[in-house]
């Protein structure tokens, strides 16, 4: 897979931006706040249809305007294929792959990407949403049926959630949320886990050839591994918690409240790593969900690593840089070229930005 031109309208700070990407390495350069990241979150969008760093499609509007375009062709065995999103301050927003008016999970199927950049680098010590949200994002990449039960489970919660807002409850009406959410739960949960020890798998490997000597792991906080296990753990909870539900007027049992443990040598990562292991935690992790989504659609993702150089040392930064085969287009944005050598950049192709142009 490789992303050949990108055009962006009005997209936050780039008003009509055009870039091609002919090789499979490419630097975009700048000084902080001219549109850098922007770029590759318009990439990011086109894959998950989700900003990474915003809830609100509304905020990647330009201000001043009132409607936001990407355009992309892609080649894709042997293929191209172009990708276009609209969208407007009226929340209307038109989707096509190759000029056809297309759904939003056909969309999603095309372009496959792994994003890294400095924010990432706070997973360990970041808030539980932050680890789901990343958790969630990776496997949406490799099992596309898996956000549609996202959106179940999420549209059935706050639907309990109203309830058990009311002062008065129905507890019929409650059951029924329940045994629902039990089962779109579950095999969220299935899925989560299933995933994890896939990618623990690798991680490790490469925790351990950076590190030297560590051993990296990782638990889910659910227990068990068997969806009808999992089922009736979440069976029990919701019974045992549901004077705790009714009297803090939401549902406090399900995979929106699980959280993932991280270790090194048998200690908890989040607390007791030094900020040198968090990052190798994290750069194992970003580097096993580019080679598991490569082993499971057969072609690599596009890979984009945003400002996050800058934030790794020298031993670090090699490992990322030649772990980047040939098969893998990589996109990456710093304020300079000083932290890559000679040799990585003569391949290269280096874009300049400035307030939302290239110059």
């Amino acid at each position: 897979m490789k992303l050949i031109r990108l055009g962006l309208k009005n997209y936050r700070n780039c008003s009509d931006l055009s870039l091609d990407f002919a090789g499979k390495k490419t630097l975009i350069i700048g000084k902080n706040a001219q549109g850098k990241t922007n770029i590759l979150e318009s990439i990011y969008f086109m894959s998950d249809l989700k900003s990474p760093r915003t809830s609100a499609v509304s905020d990647l509007i330009m201000f001043g305007e009132n409607k936001f375009e990407i355009n992309a062709l892609l080649e894709k065995n042997d293929t191209e294929i172009e990708l276009d999103f609209s969208y407007d301050s009226d929340k209307k927003r038109e989707i096509k792959i190759n000029k056809v008016k297309t759904t939003p999970k056909n969309f999603k199927l095309v372009l496959k990407t792994v994003l890294f950049s400095a924010k990432d680098l706070l997973l360990l010590r970041g808030s539980p949403q932050d680890r789901r949200d990343w958790l969630d994002r990776a496997i949406s990449q490799i099992y596309p049926a898996y956000d549609e039960r996202l959106g179940k489970y999420d549209k059935i919660r706050i639907q309990k959630n109203n309830l058990l807002k009311n002062d008065y409850v129905d507890e019929d009406l409650l059951e029924i949320f329940n045994e629902q959410l039990v089962i779109t739960g579950a095999n969220i949960i299935f899925l989560r886990k299933k995933f994890l020890k896939e990618i623990v798998k690798i991680a490790s490997e490469k925790h351990k050839i950076i590190s030297e000597k560590e051993d990296f792991s990782l638990n889910y906080t659910n227990p068990y591994n068997d969806i009808d296990e999992i089922s009736n753990y979440l069976k029990k909870e919701l019974a045992e918690r549901k004077k705790e539900e009714l009297a803090r007027r939401q549902a406090c049992v399900g995979p929106h409240r699980d959280d993932i443990e991280f270790t090194i040598n048998g200690i908890d990562a989040s607390k007791f790593a030094s900020q040198g292991q968090q990052r190798t935690v994290v750069l194992s992790l970003k580097l096993s969900e580019l080679e598991i989504i490569k082993q499971k659609s057969g072609f690599a993702p596009i890979l984009l690593l945003d400002d996050v150089l800058a934030e790794l040392d020298e031993t670090r930064q090699n490992y990322l840089l030649k772990s980047i085969d040939d098969d893998t287009q990589c996109i990456i944005t710093s304020v300079d070229t000083l932290l890559f050598e000679d040799e990585f950049l003569k391949d290269v192709i280096i874009y300049k930005i400035e307030e939302g142009r290239i110059v």
